[in-house]
């Protein structure tokens, strides 16, 4: 489902959600089953005047800080708009960086994202959203892909992900199609983070046989 809103509507439902912000610039992130989780985004063709853009991908970002989070969605803060700011720098276990594949993710802004396999190599492995606060679960996504976006001033940009990165940006992405990663979740592999964090954040192999998925 797609609603249209008008470059008046955007702007007022941006200027609401930038006065719920708290004193740090963060602000309230929506749960699932909020309607605005399930909407196509409106493509972002420069409908905010260049401060209250600005504004808004500042907040966005401190949220993500405050989170924490490696990514957030402009949906997640009930704005729909195709926009996402993403970052990954956080220090991680040698193991869990291999077994992940992940390399630092500097970061960047992404504005009407697409993305497309651009290899047959599948990965695996637990995933959370900031919008389903609590759980996590296994998901099987393409480990190559190609992307492309804009950036704030609306220069096109096409690049390569791979690994953890390529999790990344198709996580957020989706978002801004209406997609939480619960649609694509091996139902049986869901679980409490305070379950994951008691069983040492479970490698895949043993979380396959301690919740039999």
């Amino acid at each position: 489902m797609t609603n249209e809103y008008t470059a008046q509507q955007i702007q007022s439902i941006v200027s609401e959600v930038l006065e719920a912000a708290d004193e740090n610039g963060v602000l309230p992130i929506v749960q699932l089953g909020h309607p605005v989780l399930r909407q196509r985004a409106t493509a972002y063709k420069a409908q905010l005047p260049a401060q209250m853009l600005e504004e808004l991908l500042e907040a966005m970002r401190q949220t993500m800080y405050d989170a924490p989070g490696v990514g957030l969605a402009a949906p997640q803060v009930g704005i729909p708009l195709q926009i996402a700011v993403l970052e990954d720098l956080y220090l991680i276990p040698e193991a869990s960086a291999l077994e992940r594949e992940r390399e630092p993710l500097e970061y960047f802004e992404i504005f009407n994202p697409t993305y497309v396999a651009s290899s047959t190599r599948q990965a695996e492995f637990f995933e959370g959203c900031l919008s389903f606060d609590g759980f996590q679960g296994v998901v099987t996504r393409p480990a190559d892909i190609s992307a492309s976006f804009d950036d704030r001033t609306g220069k096109q940009h096409t690049r390569s992900f791979s690994g953890w990165q390529a999790r990344i940006v198709q996580h957020e992405t989706d978002h801004l199609f209406g997609t939480v990663y619960v649609d694509k979740v091996e139902t049986r592999s869901l679980i409490n983070e305070s379950e994951l964090w008691r069983h040492d954040a479970l490698d895949l192999p043993t979380a396959r046989r301690v919740l039999n998925f």
